[in-house]
């Protein structure tokens, strides 16, 4: 026996009341429905007939939230231009160049979505698979780390100490060295500490140039001194636990493909460092940050160092104000 489709059981109630004789309260219970539903299906069968009680879109007639396809045209350009862009990214670029309206961030995914440029289903995994912890404020928390592949014209690839506040996502720290050697990632680690003030820890994995605990009998290596000389203290992450340090890692990712790749050797490691802090500049000064509660309108960058000048980027103390 064939299914009833929803409006062939509307019709159903509305003749029992106008032909079969039956009351609407009578009705509505026959049919399992409110006596007020039933109203409804009677007016709108009165008004149009059988396709009066055919289910209605609820969509709006216009919706003046709907992003405009010139807009939208400008979101997916941007996002084929550069692919690593997330939403977020996209609508601060947007806005830099005038575009009107600057859309919302939703809109945006969903206009990503809808053109493949984005997995929804990647998104979810990731936000079911991790959950996300950070500091309360800027310079409680370094997370240090070293990346290598910046490669150079005589044939090698030179590696870099890098740094974020864990709070703030600011980069403290992005200095190159031809080999990954004690001395020149304690010279970088010295340079952040003077530049930036020193924050109350520094988490780093268990690599030999960070930390000699687990050498057999342990010793105290430079870095570790370091950071016992000024009162900093030096945590480390679990063995093979690489998401204890996310952020940096993913400033590392962030490096690669907007700092590395399709990048030509660099002709020496000067021209290279030079080329890397235009780019850490650029990072920590016009984009903005994916961390909670930021906001970015118009032509304005919202950090979570906002509120820090020049001078106070390079002052040495123990705790900037950076709120």
């Amino acid at each position: 026996m064939r299914e009833l489709s929803v409006a062939e059981q509307r019709y159903q109630a509305v003749m029992a009341v106008i032909s079969d004789g039956l009351s609407v309260s009578q009705a509505a219970e026959k049919f399992g429905v409110a006596r007020q539903t039933l109203h409804r299906w009677l007016a709108r069968y009165e008004a149009a007939g059988l396709e009066g009680l055919v289910d209605r879109s609820h969509r709006p007639v216009s919706c003046p939230h709907q992003m405009p396809a010139i807009v939208e045209a400008a979101v997916l350009e941007l996002r084929r231009s550069r692919p690593y862009w997330g939403p977020r990214r996209l609508v601060f670029e947007l806005a830099k160049r005038g575009v009107h309206p600057v859309p919302s961030e939703s809109a945006v995914y969903r206009a990503l979505v809808r053109a493949g440029l984005i997995d929804p289903s990647v998104r979810d995994r990731r936000s079911r698979k991790w959950k996300r912890w950070e500091r309360g404020a800027p310079m409680e928390l370094w997370q240090l780390d070293i990346v290598g592949g910046f490669p150079l014209a005589d044939g090698t690839s030179a590696k870099a100490l890098t740094g974020i506040d864990d709070h703030s996502r600011m980069c403290v720290c992005a200095k190159l060295m031809a080999r990954e050697r004690t001395r020149a990632v304690c010279d970088g680690l010295r340079a952040a500490l003077a530049a930036y003030g020193v924050p109350e820890q520094i988490l780093t994995d268990n690599g030999k140039v960070f930390t000699g605990r687990f050498c057999h009998p342990p010793v105290e290596v430079l870095f570790d001194a370091i950071c016992r000389e000024h009162g900093i203290e030096h945590l480390l992450t679990q063995p093979r636990s690489p998401t204890t340090t996310g952020k940096i890692e993913r400033f590392h990712r962030s490096l690669r493909a907007e700092f590395l790749s399709g990048r030509e050797p660099f002709t020496n490691l000067k021209v290279a460092q030079q080329a890397l802090d235009e780019w850490v500049e650029d990072y920590n000064t016009t984009r903005p940050h994916q961390a909670p509660k930021d906001d970015h309108t118009g032509s304005t960058v919202s950090l979570r160092c906002a509120g820090i000048t020049t001078v106070e980027l390079v002052c040495p103390t123990r705790r900037p104000q950076w709120r």
